[in-house]
């Protein structure tokens, strides 16, 4: 038991930043950077409760955002800092590109790709993680959805390996929008999140919201989730 629960705040970890982009939570969006923009953010989860299956943890991920040009943006984070237990710490660069954009129509496509490099304590080598999604703007509310897939053993060695992604974006005013997004399957990172997404400053955004697993809720598979981004130039 003591080893699922090791296993299970690696798994969280990993979880929280699924995508190191621009996101909602943790789909993507279609926003891409400027050539030359940076954007840094640092997410933070944390289970509070104590259950016999899913024990309480934290977890911190870095997360770092740049603009290249062409609709296209590439990132980093680092992942699988999780306590208690060992680090399973991972190197995941990205790279999404919006490839359509109709600002008549309020419609764009994207597409993106993360590359899992493992680097300590280590179960697999290398994987990936790919997605295509649409977002349609509605006056103030913004619609997201597509579809993943993900190679052996980036979510489980068992797990399913691809399906859908969602999310929704209701801009309340220019600090405040109201969000919630959504992964499909039964592995690390198929959650619903939702929650508030509040920019104290035109260069800084905090996102409060709570993760909830699309199974084994009631054994204690939910979190707290706490990102703070900062965009430079």
């Amino acid at each position: 038991m003591k080893t699922q629960l090791v296993l299970w705040s690696i798994v969280f970890g990993s979880a929280i930043s699924t995508c190191a982009q621009q996101t909602i939570f943790n789909v993507p969006t279609t926003d891409v950077l400027d050539r030359g923009k940076v954007y840094v953010e640092l997410d933070a989860a944390f289970k509070l409760d104590d259950r016999a299956s899913f024990n309480r943890f934290s977890s911190f991920v870095p997360r770092v955002v740049v603009g290249v040009g062409g609709n296209v943006e590439v990132g980093l984070n680092v992942t699988g800092n999780v306590q208690p237990g060992a680090d399973s710490t991972t190197i995941v660069p990205t790279v999404k590109w919006k490839f359509y954009q109709s600002d008549k129509k309020d419609t764009a496509l994207i597409a993106g790709t993360n590359f899992y490099l493992p680097v300590r304590n280590r179960s697999y080598r290398a994987g990936s993680y790919s997605y295509l999604a649409v977002s349609k703007t509605i006056n103030k509310t913004r619609l997201t959805g597509g579809g993943y897939i993900a190679t052996k053993n980036v979510f489980a060695s068992n797990a399913v390996r691809g399906g859908g992604q969602f999310g929704i974006e209701q801009t309340m005013n220019s600090k405040l929008t109201f969000a919630a997004d959504w992964i499909t399957g039964k592995h690390a990172s198929g959650y619903f999140t939702p929650g508030v997404i509040y920019k104290p400053h035109p260069k800084v955004t905090s996102y409060f919201s709570y993760s909830i697993g699309n199974t084994r809720v009631r054994d204690g598979n939910h979190y707290f989730l706490f990102e703070l981004g900062y965009n430079f130039n």
